[in-house]
């Protein structure tokens, strides 16, 4: 017969209930770990990376722009006057001297104002003539007739001189003597005012002739401004080199001021560079520049800084001191210029993301071959380094790539 054992049945319930018990324990103990872990740190292929070390060390400071090659002696030809472009003698690319007629104009209205105006100085040229004639005609006269008053008053002079002698010996009376010396006194007056006369009549020959003379020097300014601006009729260079541009064309009527053509002096280069606004602030002129021409480098120094900002730019001419290999006007060239040489800075290449003087978000690679974010300070920048002022020491690696698409993450893991 079977027999009741109750405390068997206790204790299997007691044990059942213990195990029960620790694996409720386990599983809480391993959810709280698992809920403390980090989460899984994201592999990235080393290979995809910019990595660099941080270095000690003098750092060489520089600012990168492009831009082009434009000619120092420089000339657009503008119009002197309205006309209408007649004939183009010379095309663009062509070898021009300063009397080089490269094209010609018409302008009949112009070619009249110069016919009248050449009539008119033959007119003035005529009266001036004829009033000179007038006028030395007059004084002649009035010369004529000073002589005759002053040897009417020599005569009187002697005759007055003798009556005295006479009136001395009684031979003659007195009322002769003093009508001889009345004489005598009446023709010196009239002889001192005939010279004052001749005096003045000079004075006047002299002003009537000047003011002729100024209006005909005003008729033959205006015909010689005639004359020229017909010439100008006749476009010349002015400036020996290459003719660039002839912005015109047959049967075109140009407006006074209008430009016509451009020569350039193709031996004389500068290059202008387009520096971004913010690297521009720390360029002084005479800072030295190295021009890439795509044939060979040429040094320059900064020559003028433009102080307007276009289109997120700042413009700075070079002037060039080498050969230019046979570099033409606007060709495009890059051109690196040096702002300052820092000495026993801690640097680095220059991250894809951050701003001079700023903090960035930089991964530092560890070890264990995994990278974790550091906050970095940057100070002064250059064309591909940057100055670092805080965050890392030499020797430390650091991954200068765009790193955004982990901004997620503190740790990454370098495969």
């Amino acid at each position: 017969m079977d027999i009741a054992r109750p405390d068997s049945l206790k204790r299997k319930r007691t044990r059942q209930l213990w195990y029960a018990g620790s694996a409720v324990t386990v599983v809480l103990l391993l959810g709280l770990g698992v809920s403390s872990l980090k989460p899984a740190a994201p592999g990235v292929d080393r290979n995809t990376l910019w990595i660099d070390t941080v270095q000690r060390g003098p750092l060489l400071r520089q600012v990168r722009g492009t831009g082009s090659l434009v000619p120092e002696d420089l000339r657009w030809i503008p119009a002197a006057t309205s006309g209408r472009v007649e004939r183009i003698i010379v095309l663009a690319g062509s070898q021009v001297t300063p009397t080089t007629v490269i094209l010609e104009l018409s302008n009949p209205t112009l070619e009249q104002e110069l016919q009248d105006a050449e009539f008119r100085v033959k007119s003035g040229e005529a009266t001036l003539t004829n009033l000179r004639v007038q006028l030395e005609n007059a004084h002649l006269q009035q010369e004529a007739s000073t002589a005759t008053i002053e040897a009417d008053y020599k005569k009187a002079s002697l005759q007055a001189e003798i009556n005295a002698q006479l009136a001395e010996k009684q031979l003659v009376s007195g009322l002769v003597l003093t009508q001889s010396q009345l004489d005598k006194q009446l023709l010196a007056a009239r002889f001192d005012i005939s010279k004052r006369q001749l005096e003045k009549d000079s004075e006047s020959m002299k002003a009537r002739l000047a003011a002729q003379e100024s209006d005909l020097e005003q008729t033959r300014a205006l015909m010689r401004l005639k004359r020229r601006q017909v010439d100008d009729l006749q476009v010349r260079a002015g400036l020996a080199g290459v003719l660039q541009i002839v912005p015109v064309e047959v049967g075109q009527q140009v407006a006074p001021g209008a430009n016509l053509a451009r020569v350039a002096n193709p031996s004389r280069l500068k290059a202008e560079l387009k520096i971004p606004e913010t690297q521009a602030k720390d360029i002084q002129i005479g800072q030295t520049v190295s021009i890439d021409t795509r044939n060979g480098l040429v040094d320059g120094k900064v020559q003028r800084i433009d102080p307007a900002v276009v289109n997120g730019t700042v413009t700075v001419d070079v002037t060039l001191a080498g050969s230019l290999n046979g570099a033409r006007p606007d060709q495009t060239v890059d051109g690196t210029i040096e702002l300052e040489r820092l000495v026993n800075v801690l640097f680095v290449g220059r991250p894809a993301l951050g701003q001079e003087q700023s903090a960035v978000g930089l991964f530092k690679v560890d070890a264990d071959g995994t990278a974790s974010r550091i906050q970095a300070k940057i100070g002064r920048m250059s064309v591909d380094k940057v100055e670092l002022v805080s965050g890392l020491a030499a020797g430390d690696q650091v991954i200068l790539s765009d790193m955004s698409a982990w901004d997620a993450y503190d740790r990454v893991r370098l495969q």
